[in-house]
């Protein structure tokens, strides 16, 4: 699968809300984890990826989409395009791909972190415990997602 390099988080959260009152096709998504230690808003495109109140989704949050964890040499749109000649991405096996930038940490209740990212004006914000978001530094990153 993934270098443990690439991959920065990964979890499963169920599906508590979903709100579509403010934009046509984008909904906001109230999820926590499977073990509740993570929750998670995240703006989805539910046009192209619809979802479901009490669904399951995997989360992966990666640096990369090459399998073996290298840096991807092309631009992320050229990784993501999908061709007879193109090499197997990470993108092949998750249902709906983004790419955005983790640009603020802000500290919680409980001792926790909240990590904000932006998908393009998608916006997401993962709250756990320092632990298990380690990882996770203002960088450039991928969101996948697959139920």
């Amino acid at each position: 699968m993934t270098s443990q390099d690439a991959t920065l988080f990964e979890d499963t959260f169920t599906i508590d809300t979903i709100n579509a009152e403010k934009y046509d096709r984008v909904s906001r998504l109230t999820m926590v984890s499977e073990d509740a230690s993570t929750a998670m808003s995240l703006d989805v495109n539910t046009e192209l990826y619809p979802c479901l109140r009490g669904e399951k989704l995997q989360i992966l949050l990666a640096t990369s989409l090459s399998l073996d964890g290298s840096k991807d040499e092309k631009g992320w749109r050229d990784v993501a395009k999908v061709g007879s000649d193109s090499e197997p991405t990470l993108a092949d096996m998750y249902d709906y791909v983004c790419h955005g930038k983790l640009y603020k940490f802000e500290e919680a209740e409980d001792n926790n972190l909240k990590a904000f990212v932006s998908f393009g004006g998608l916006l997401m914000c993962l709250e756990g415990g320092y632990k298990k978001l380690t990882p996770l530094r203002v960088e450039y990153l991928y969101l996948l997602i697959k139920k």
